[in-house]
């Protein structure tokens, strides 16, 4: 067996340790005090409606793909914010020649040390160059805005909506045993 083998060997089995050593500590230290609150299917403090594999509430999709749209959607500001500030600086007529030719190395993505002063990028490109970007993102921004104000006008971001309506139609009961033998003394009792 290589070194490269029992290095690997020892890794995985290291990992597998740090895996399963709290799995049975908490399993052997937890306390067992199962409850019929405590059992019963629990969904984002949704009610649950039916067979888990059958109805279910879209309103979790929905919020999902918005979380992921508006997620990969702002990450496309990080290599803007690099460009646009580079364009701004870039721009400043009071920039010294030696990072002039850094910058414009960086915007450019040629090999670092190859821009000359001939072939750098002058002021009044950078400021138009960073102009663009600046209204590029404010396109950009508007487009996120309008998506997440129809999103919101169609209610899919309302839960409480849901819940009232619910709470209108369904009668006030406790919902666990030991709440329900409690309401039950308090009603003999009065």
């Amino acid at each position: 067996m290589t070194d490269l083998n029992l290095h690997l060997l020892l890794a995985v089995a290291t990992g597998a340790v740090f895996l399963l050593v709290p799995l049975l500590i908490g399993k052997l230290v937890r306390p067992k005090l199962p409850t019929v609150e405590k059992d019963a299917v629990y969904e984002c403090g949704e009610p649950t409606i039916g067979s888990s594999y059958i109805q279910f509430d879209l309103r979790f999709y929905v919020v999902a793909l918005l979380f992921i749209i508006f997620d990969v959607e702002v990450a496309f500001f990080f290599p803007w914010a690099l460009v646009f500030g580079n364009a701004t600086q870039l721009a400043d007529p009071r920039l010294s020649e030696e990072a002039r030719l850094r910058l414009s190395d960086q915007l450019t993505n040629v090999m670092p040390g190859t821009t000359t002063a001939d072939t750098a990028i002058g002021a009044s490109d950078a400021l138009r160059l960073a102009m663009t970007g600046f209204a590029d993102i404010l396109v950009f921004f508007g487009v996120l805005l309008v998506g997440f104000a129809y999103v919101w006008k169609r209610g899919d971001l309302d839960w409480v909506r849901a819940m009232v309506a619910q709470a209108k139609q369904a009668p006030a009961r406790p919902r666990s045993p030991l709440l329900r033998e409690q309401h039950h003394e308090t009603q003999t009792v009065a």
